[in-house]
């Protein structure tokens, strides 16, 4: 089909933002880890010095091949390419505005703030162990909670042995906060 008749956009600036990327709530600081921080930066490193390198050569030499519209190697490699520019993109922004904070220079360690690991319980008894982290450092599945989310924001300032109110779109429960963790400085 000619690309007269396709709406199709060359350069997908508004879209800089991966599918799992989280927005952060206007106003607020992009809070992230050491660690977090080291992730993203050498997350972008290997894009712009690795991938990016390698692709941009693949989609040269398909180039050179001739007719281009069916080359399956150049279309597939211009769309890599696209995907590997917003990536560079997103990466950038988020790593210019980001705060670093160091969870073990926390001077108030009786309460629960950034960094903090949590061990809390619900009201059936039974135990979760948390780290509240910044936005792109968030694996639910490995403890890891993003410091915007319900169950951070109800810990948040919690002191060991309070019970908190965290409301769910199924309902209201109670959190115990049994133990509150910082690393090391």
């Amino acid at each position: 089909m000619n690309k007269a008749f396709v709406k199709e956009k060359e350069d997908d600036d508004e879209d800089d933002q991966s599918p799992e990327a989280v927005a952060l709530p206007p106003g607020t600081r992009n809070y992230m880890t050491r660690g977090g921080y080291t992730m993203l930066r050498d997350e972008l490193t290997h894009l712009m010095n690795e991938e990016r390198p390698e692709v941009v050569q693949i989609v040269s030499w398909a180039a050179s091949n001739g007719d281009r519209s069916e080359n399956g190697d150049y279309l597939y490699g211009k769309k890599r390419l696209r995907e590997i520019d917003r990536r560079i993109r997103f990466l950038t922004k988020r790593l210019e505005i980001a705060e670093v904070v160091d969870p073990g220079k926390q001077p108030d360690r009786d309460r629960v703030f950034f960094g903090a690991q949590v061990l809390y319980c619900d009201e059936l008894g039974q135990e979760f162990r948390i780290t509240i982290v910044g936005v792109d450092e968030a694996e639910p599945l490995q403890g890891k909670i993003s410091w915007i989310s319900p169950v951070a924001r109800a810990l948040l300032k919690a002191q060991e042995g309070d019970t908190v109110t965290l409301r769910t779109p199924s309902g209201v429960k109670q959190l115990e906060v049994l133990e509150i963790i910082y690393p090391d400085e």
